[in-house]
């Protein structure tokens, strides 16, 4: 067996630093280990040491230093032992080394990183969270390593339940930051998103759904701060500022059918990376269900139109084609991928008496021709059924063209489908909801004139997870109508699609994510595949299948590292006792009067100052937003976002462990109301009160209110002689003495008082230094 004369020391605390200083001047190379971004352990945090009561940072600082420099020491911080294996003279040992972000030897510790870090509301840990910190942080100026480093704690709960997975969070701290260019950039060039204007106004935000903050008051309101970002956009570069020139054009070719938001977003996706792309739309121009189905007033024109053309500057789109069994098989035999968006453009009909009555329409047909600029007319008692987004804004369009709208829903209020806020405006307009009411009959003689509807009650869950609605006998009655518009709902057409398998729901049958039929060549997304759904999870599919099909012609595993790209919920949780406190902002709305007069955009663009406030109240989930102003930032370049964690296997001859403590965690023993009362602390907090070098300056201050405190207690023996722990740890009463002898020399004005169950203080004259306190 060959012996290795290499030594690990495990824990860089004063114990660890002087066992390899030892070490490595009499000859031996040594690995320091350390799980802390600096070596130091327990003793840099502190104020004097004891007991001679001399600055613990003039002992240590001199021997961390050597360290850091000696030749003979490898530093491993931030890394933590997985195994050991062996024997005496020759260990083998495996090291996970966690990413730090930061090159160490580039690193110049100088800190304009976290001067231009905006994500500032996180507990500082090596000040015992007695005050913050940003995300690129360094723990002590005296640090070894003295580079900076980056907490990442996983993906913000914002971002990954976005279908797309938009870096929320960075954009809130870019705007934050009042950097506008940058956050740009997050929200429209890191996903390639074509729609990011269509979204800062319709998207059904699950990012706030998810947002943490809404555990506290309510979510950010980060749908409105990408709005503020995506009209800065419009009016700095007159539309999107999105790549149009393709890269290296590539041999193969891909036909897409339909011009909504899956489709179009596959298209660009594909065709900026160099592939030919050929779009087939049968309406007039692109969109979709943008198109058709959403009005004016949510979704101005101009905005849809100079985002569609986007894709029209590097894609053939070819409008007013509708595609037939005969050309689908020909798209399929022609091209070498296929992309199905159709989207779900087709009415669902209820199946009762009178439905085929002049006067009665779909509300997606009604909002399609007035979306397309045909002529519409409608009576002056209007009645909208359905609960979901088509119904209210057919009942919000009716009600802008004059007439009295009152919508009918079978469930109540809770179990509406539609987004709160536009059922909340609807309300504002005058527009009436009948809950638990669904019609029976349409009543007249070729024209519309009654509708019967009955009463319904709610009864045990149904499939979707919402009480299912009862007819209540007897219950029936009539309504004087002119017109009804049905929104109950809509599915695919899909007539065209032959060779590909379909579910029983006439949808078509695809892998969720990668898109993939059971025609291999054919890919499909969005409604075509999923039903009615939301404009996000629409442009994920279309971008998801993008990636698939790119796969499938370079002849790569479609699933293969995608593990996380489907929406996901995310654990993380921000430090909600450092939450800005700041109420949500509310919308820029035009009054209601205002709103029924006509089309015109409800929501405007926030103020400046209302977003600045808004992205204050992130609480950084994430710790981390990768923003990346702190690349922009760093001269040295030193900053690298995309380490990954290490596994680092040592021969060693010999191993010494010098792991230190652990401090009983305070909150534990609730009679004391750590973690309730603010005053109340641990002792290595107060070290941090009493340090110079620490958050109070050394200045003895309360942290509940800053203010200098006259009486202090300390208890003893807190933890250790528990019942789980039924011994003297022999460091309580010194401890305690210590402190009360330091903060009286640094204040004579205060009083402490220590409460102990008996003094421990054997040995080495310790007797002495309680006799001084």
């Amino acid at each position: 067996m060959k012996k290795s004369g290499k030594v690990l020391v495990l824990g860089g605390g004063v114990g660890g630093i002087q066992a390899s200083l030892d070490l490595a001047s009499s000859g031996f190379y040594v690995y320091l280990v350390d799980k802390e971004p600096s070596i130091g352990g327990m003793m840099s945090r502190l104020d004097k040491t004891f007991p001679t009561n001399d600055c613990s940072t003039c002992i240590l600082s001199p021997k961390m230093v050597e360290t850091g420099r000696h030749l003979n020491i490898e530093l491993l911080t931030l890394s933590e032992v997985v195994s050991i294996d062996g024997e005496p003279g020759s260990f083998k040992v495996k090291v996970r080394k966690k990413p730090r972000y930061v090159l160490v030897d580039t690193c110049k510790g100088c800190g304009d990183c976290a001067d231009a870090c905006p994500a500032d509301r996180i507990f500082h840990p090596f000040e015992e969270n007695l005050t913050n910190r940003t995300a690129i942080w360094r723990p002590f100026d005296q640090a070894v390593p003295s580079a900076f480093l980056i907490n990442k704690e996983g993906m913000a709960p914002c971002r990954a339940r976005c279908p797309i997975h938009l870096n929320a969070h960075g954009y809130v701290m870019a705007v934050k930051a009042g950097k506008m260019e940058r956050a740009k950039e997050i929200v429209r060039n890191e996903r390639n998103f074509v729609f990011a204007g269509t979204a800062a106004r319709v998207c059904t935000h699950p990012c706030e759904t998810a947002c943490v903050r809404g555990e506290i008051d309510q979510p950010v309101s980060i749908r409105e701060i990408k709005r503020y970002i995506t009209d800065w956009e419009f009016k700095e570069f007159s539309g999107p500022d999105l790549k149009t020139t393709p890269d290296n054009k590539k041999d193969k070719k891909i036909a897409i059918i339909g011009a909504g938001p899956a489709g179009l977003s596959c298209a660009y996706d594909l065709a900026i990376d160099g592939y030919d792309v050929d779009v087939y739309d049968a309406l007039p121009e692109g969109g979709g269900m943008l198109l058709a189905g959403i009005p004016e007033y949510r979704l101005p024109r101009d905005i849809l139109r100079k985002e569609v053309s986007i894709v029209e500057k590097v894609a053939d789109v070819n409008y007013g084609v509708r595609i037939d069994r005969d050309m689908f098989r020909k798209l399929v035999e022609d091209y070498d991928a296929v992309f199905v968006a159709a989207g779900a453009h087709k009415s669902r009909k209820m199946g009762i008496p009178g439905e085929d009555l002049d006067g009665v329409m779909s509300g997606v047909g009604f909002l399609k021709k007035l979306n397309l600029g045909e002529k519409v007319e409608l009576g002056r008692r209007v009645v909208v059924v359905g609960g979901g987004n088509s119904a209210i804004d057919a009942a919000r369009c009716a009600r802008r063209m004059g007439s009295d709208v009152t919508v009918l829903y079978r469930r109540s209020r809770k179990e509406m489908p539609a987004i709160p806020e536009e059922v909340e405006a609807a309300m504002e307009e005058g527009i009436q909801f009948d809950f638990l009411r669904n019609p029976v009959e349409f009543i007249g003689n070729g024209r519309l004139e009654k509708v019967r509807v009955i009463k319904m009650k709610l009864g045990e869950p149904d499939e979707s997870g919402r009480r299912r609605p009862v007819p209540m006998e007897g219950s029936e009655y009539e309504i004087e109508v002119d017109n009804v518009l049905l929104a109950i709902g809509e599915k695919p057409d899909l007539d065209f699609v032959t060779d590909v398998k379909l579910t029983s729901w006439g949808t078509i049958e695809a892998d969720e994510l990668t898109c993939q039929t059971s025609n291999p060549k054919v890919f499909a997304g969005g409604d075509a595949v999923t039903g009615p759904a939301t404009f996000i999870d629409a442009v994920a599919a279309g971008k998801r299948a993008a990636e698939s099909i790119k796969r499938y012609l370079e002849g790569r595993d479609l699933k293969e590292g995608r593990e996380h790209e489907l929406p996901f919920r995310s654990d993380v949780k921000g430090e909600k006792k450092l939450a800005y406190d700041r109420e949500r902002m509310r919308l820029n709305e035009l009054p209601p009067e205002e709103r029924i007069r006509g089309f015109q955009e409800v929501i405007s663009c926030p103020s400046d100052e209302d977003v600045l406030e808004e992205a204050k109240r992130c609480i950084n989930c994430s710790t981390c937003a990768e923003c990346y102003l702190c690349v922009e930032a760093c001269q040295p370049e030193a900053i690298v976002h995309d380490m990954v964690e290490e596994i680092v296997e040592l021969d060693v001859g010999a191993v010494i462990l010098s792991p230190g403590f652990t401090p009983y965690p305070a909150e534990e023993i609730k009679e004391y109301g750590f973690g309730r009362f603010k005053n109340v602390v641990t002792s290595v907090q107060f070290e941090r009160i009493l340090s110079a070098s620490g958050p109070f300056s050394g200045k003895v201050s309360r942290p509940g209110d800053g203010k200098h405190p006259e009486k202090i207690a300390f208890i003893q023996c807190v933890g250790s002689r528990n019942k789980e722990n039924p011994y003297c740890s022999s460091v309580c009463c010194m401890y305690a003495v210590k402190e009360a002898v330091i903060a009286r020399e640094h204040d004579s004005s205060i009083h402490p008082t220590i409460f102990f169950m008996d003094i421990r203080s054997f040995g080495k004259d310790f007797d002495r230094y309680i006799d001084r306190a």
